[in-house]
């Protein structure tokens, strides 16, 4: 299955449909690490991490991993590490996996500069739960819980997310 994304906020998959909030600098070709965009391109859907002390595990296809409070994700281009799933307390610089905010209740890893992952160009690219408000992430996807979970019940391994713009578009935040 495909999973697309427009520049204007909007995520369609085979069976819906949902709006979503992207990064603060909208969406970009030439992502690098901590600008707030959203990467374009075409990224597999590979785990889904979630809170179990706030909610059962999501139905899908694809792998599941229950969140601890040590869990992290280094976001230091210098170190090995660097946008991978890591132990905390952690030598280099970390996101918390553990949020207090419900952004991360049900995070999905997308493979973004993964493989191997090449220093500054993003890390921790995820599809999690939006805000209330959808406020713009940091360079992620966001959608409402219920949407999140509607998309994560179609999916399988080898979905991918894709990140677009329309051709002849002039989508303003430096695509």
């Amino acid at each position: 299955m495909e999973i697309r994304v427009s520049a204007d906020g909007r995520l369609t998959w085979d069976t819906g449909r949902a709006v979503c909030a992207l990064g603060r600098s909208g969406i970009r070709h030439d992502k690098r690490e901590g600008d707030g965009a959203t990467p374009v391109g075409s990224f597999t859907v590979k785990r889904v991490f979630y809170r179990p002390d706030r909610l059962a595990a999501p139905a899908t296809g694809l792998p599941r991993q229950a969140l601890d409070p040590a869990m992290g994700w280094c976001d230091d281009p210098g170190h090995a590490d660097y946008n991978r799933l890591v132990r905390l307390p952690h030598a280099a610089s970390c996101e918390r996996m553990w949020r207090d905010d419900g952004v991360y209740d049900v995070v999905v890893e997308l493979g973004h500069n993964d493989d191997p992952p090449r220093p500054g160009m993003g890390s921790a690219i995820f599809l999690h739960v939006a805000k209330p408000d959808y406020a713009a992430t940091e360079g992620c996807v966001a959608l409402a819980l219920g949407d999140l979970l509607s998309l994560l019940a179609a999916c399988h391994p080898g979905d991918r997310l894709t990140v677009d713009v329309p051709a002849g578009s002039h989508y303003p935040a430096g695509v």
